[in-house]
């Protein structure tokens, strides 16, 4: 189901991120191109998959608000990838198979294709279209913001910066990944809910506690990936995690442990649909896809 769930709007999302680019004046061509090369050139889609999956619960998949939530969000992830991968941060040569943006252009070329990305996910969000009222699309932009910056995936980065090579908690380890990667899939869940104009307040609730449970999940498996899974399948280096001496699951847990956690976390991602009156499967597909999935 899944597979064929996310052809369909793979294609559709590559479409909207074309269309995003195409918009770009001819101001700096270099920057463009480095910005469509981080931005176009493969990746999992799991975040704009979700804007659409959630807003689908009420049948606003196919909305203009809904594509303008999924490009937005996928500028977002696109631009903490190419800062993620540069020397001051995780220093890495290759993304998805691929020489890392610093690596195909120059460090300032990155630096300014990240800075280019995150604003273009905000005049994004800013222009959609539809019938979603001002104040929705003012939630929409928060939401987004906040899953991005100091509240949540930049902190997480930076308390995950801050503790490598330090022997951590469970509980300090948590609060990393819930920010670092957890706070943008959150975000997605709850982007496409606030893409439906009649979602309530109790199912936004519901659909917040089963997307902080696939976040956790979705870095849970990384860091197994990162041990299990070979560079060629990951698309990056492998083994980069144990290198940097960072606080991972496994190296806290053991393989095993870390198996365990990723199990009651799609559990609990499952429990947390149940109460919801909609159809869930496609939902309910990501959570299991996420603790499957082999890169």
């Amino acid at each position: 189901m899944i597979s064929q769930w996310q052809q369909q709007y793979g294609e559709r999302i590559d479409a909207a991120l074309q269309q995003a680019l195409a918009r770009l004046a001819p101001l700096s061509p270099g920057l463009r191109d480095a910005m469509e090369y981080g931005l176009t050139q493969g990746g999992k889609r799991v975040r704009p998959m979700l804007v659409y999956a959630t807003a689908g619960l009420t049948g606003n998949a196919d909305t203009a608000a809904t594509a303008a939530a999924a490009a937005a969000i996928e500028c977002i992830h696109a631009y903490s990838l190419i800062h993620d991968d540069l020397p001051a941060m995780d220093d890495d040569d290759l993304r998805r198979g691929r020489p890392t943006v610093h690596k195909a252009f120059d460090e300032a070329t990155a630096i300014l294709a990240g800075d280019a990305l995150q604003t273009l996910a905000f005049e994004l969000l800013s222009d959609a279209a539809g019938s979603l009222p001002a104040e929705r699309k003012l939630q929409l932009v928060r939401e987004l913001a906040f899953a991005s910056g100091y509240g949540g995936m930049c902190g997480g980065q930076a308390l995950d910066i801050y503790h490598e090579g330090r022997q951590v908690e469970a509980a300090t380890l948590e609060t990393i990944h819930r920010h670092k990667t957890g706070a943008l899939i959150r975000a997605a869940v709850r982007m496409g809910a606030l893409c439906s104009p009649t979602i309530q307040s109790t199912e936004l609730a519901a659909l917040s506690r089963y997307a902080e449970a696939i976040g956790l999940a979705f870095q849970v498996q990384d860091d197994i990936l990162d041990i299990t899974a070979s560079t060629e399948t990951l698309g990056k280096t492998q083994g980069k995690d144990l290198e940097q001496q960072k606080s991972t699951y496994p190296a806290l847990l053991g393989l095993h442990g870390a198996r365990e956690l990723a199990d009651r976390l799609h559990q609990d991602a499952l429990a947390a649909l149940s109460g919801l009156s909609y159809n869930t499967d496609t939902l309910e597909a990501f959570a299991h896809y996420i603790v499957q999935r082999e890169y």
